[in-house]
């Protein structure tokens, strides 16, 4: 059973993009679940920000459509989709020049010890702009949070400039840089699992461990995203922020506490740690592609240029890369990351493998002693699976079975696990910073990232091409075979 969720004390928050495809898939469907969970006290409030001409019970019509197609079973009851329009209002403002802004203001009032968040649904270019108004026209009280969303620049510079706007404006314990990927349970279990049990944390290094691998694929293309994926590619939009982070979770030192700087301490010394790839080593540690076409789910699909309309184009939509950790407990083992687009299933999950029995103790006709390994799925199907060796049931001979311990997380709680937007959100109006990168976090992971693009950039080589469908280029393949291991597919998971 899931534990009832206390309640927060009433605040605004204040979403600019508030008419955005973020918004209506994912914000406004999680403060629609918290509040039908009872966890929004009476007085809060939604306040939507747009240039868009259009009014509060326009915006209430707007809000309730995308309820209806994201959250269909609640927004079913009329009373609870009631309950929350109640608490939307909608403002017009020009996030980037002066209109409405003293609209705002009177909206919001003058209560300094009121909780006020302001959520930057909008392009990076904005987020400096959108600052200085809200610093201009007084907007920020001692309760005030600021959300900003991925991606924190295109480069380490880009970055700089993005956080010295931010931090000219707040303080660094206002700034709430969200990945949604940290609000996901199993990705917070990672922690529990780690320092919460005397079985794992001993084993946690490189005297037990092999090697670990982290995945983060998807079976969809760029689909509405073309415009900024074309700028981005997946090197900066999944493994700069997704990949690294799940990596420093695994990764790090026990922190001193649970405290947000002290886990935030940790996992930027990881970074920090990671061993440098560029252009002295990026051809064996990296692989990127770019899906043709090819059939997903039984149907024909167009590849990554046809869908850009870009011939010519060099983005990545796989990544594949090689990485170790230069520090004690990690020396020599190596971390498997890889993620791209039009793979055959939407998964992702981290598998750490351990070493192999030191001695062969059973007899060859036994069956084939494999290495222990713990999968940890954060989607789909949340849960941990620990594959043991075993004696196959019966009388006569002796022979091993490779099967699971395993805990479904819908099994074991039952019920609506939070999903990542509910508790993130939730998580800003308590204050609570853990699940939120600090700038020094975000300036290590470019630090990494930059000479690896730095090095693609003047190899002059194009993306590897690789089957919409498949698992991603051969050299993918290659990159972990030449180790003598191999990618784990669903196999290990079903």
């Amino acid at each position: 059973m899931i534990t009832q969720a206390l309640q927060v004390e009433p605040f605004d928050l204040v979403v600019f993009g508030g008419t955005g495809d973020l918004s209506y898939r994912k914000l406004y469907p999680a403060l629609f679940r918290r509040q039908h969970e009872g966890q929004l006290s009476p007085g809060t409030r939604v306040i939507a920000v747009s240039r868009q001409r259009m009014s509060r019970q326009e915006f209430a019509v707007a809000v309730g459509d995308a309820l209806k197609r994201f959250d269909p079973a609640r927004a079913s009851n009329p009373d609870a989709l009631a309950s929350f329009v109640d608490l939307l209002d909608y403002v017009i403002v020009d996030a980037g020049g002066d209109l409405g802004w003293a609209d705002l203001k009177a909206n919001l009032g003058d209560d300094p010890a009121r909780v006020r968040a302001f959520y930057l649904a909008t392009s990076p270019d904005l987020f400096g702009k959108i600052a200085d108004r809200l610093s201009a026209h007084q907007l920020i009280t001692s309760a005030t949070r600021v959300i900003v969303e991925k991606p924190i620049g295109k480069d380490g510079a880009s970055a700089a400039e993005i956080n010295d706007a931010l931090g000219a404006v707040f303080g660094e314990n206002q700034i709430f840089r969200i990945d949604h990927y940290l609000g996901k349970e199993t990705v917070q279990n990672l922690m529990a699992l780690r320092f919460a049990n005397a079985l794992f944390e001993p084993l946690w290094n490189s005297g037990h461990i092999d090697h670990i691998q982290i995945t983060v694929s998807e079976s969809i293309g760029v689909e509405s995203r073309a415009g900024y994926y074309d700028k981005s590619g997946a090197l900066r939009d999944m493994v700069q922020n997704h990949l690294l982070q799940l990596l420093c979770l695994v990764a790090m030192e026990p922190p001193a506490s649970l405290t947000a700087d002290a886990v935030r301490d940790e996992k930027r010394k990881v970074l920090q740690s990671l061993l440098k790839i560029d252009a002295s080593n990026a051809s064996e540690r990296t692989v990127r592609g770019q899906y043709r076409a090819g059939a997903a789910f039984g149907e024909a699909v167009r590849g990554y240029a046809e869908e850009v309309g870009d011939s010519e184009s060099v983005t990545e939509t796989f990544v594949a890369l090689k990485l170790e950790i230069e520090n004690w407990r990690w020396a020599g083992v190596p971390f498997y990351l890889r993620t791209g687009k039009r793979l055959p299933e939407r998964i992702s999950e981290i598998v750490v493998t351990f070493r192999k029995a030191p001695h062969a103790l059973f007899a060859a006709d036994a069956g084939r002693v494999h290495q222990t390994k713990l999968v940890i799925r954060l989607q789909p199907d949340e849960g941990i699976k620990l594959w043991l060796m075993i004696k196959e049931p019966g009388p006569g001979g002796f022979r091993l079975q490779h099967v699971s311990l395993d805990m479904s997380f819908s099994k074991a709680f039952g019920g609506h696990a939070p999903e990542a937007y509910e508790r993130l959100l939730m998580d800003v109006i308590r204050g609570n910073a853990t699940l939120f990168m600090r700038r020094d976090e975000v300036e290590a992971a470019w630090a990494f990232i930059d000479p690896i693009r730095q090095a693609w950039s003047d190899s002059k080589e194009p993306p590897r091409p690789y089957v919409a469908g498949s698992w991603g280029p051969s050299a993918a393949i290659a990159l972990i075979e030449r180790d003598g291991r191999t990618w784990v597919e669903d196999g290990e998971w079903a």
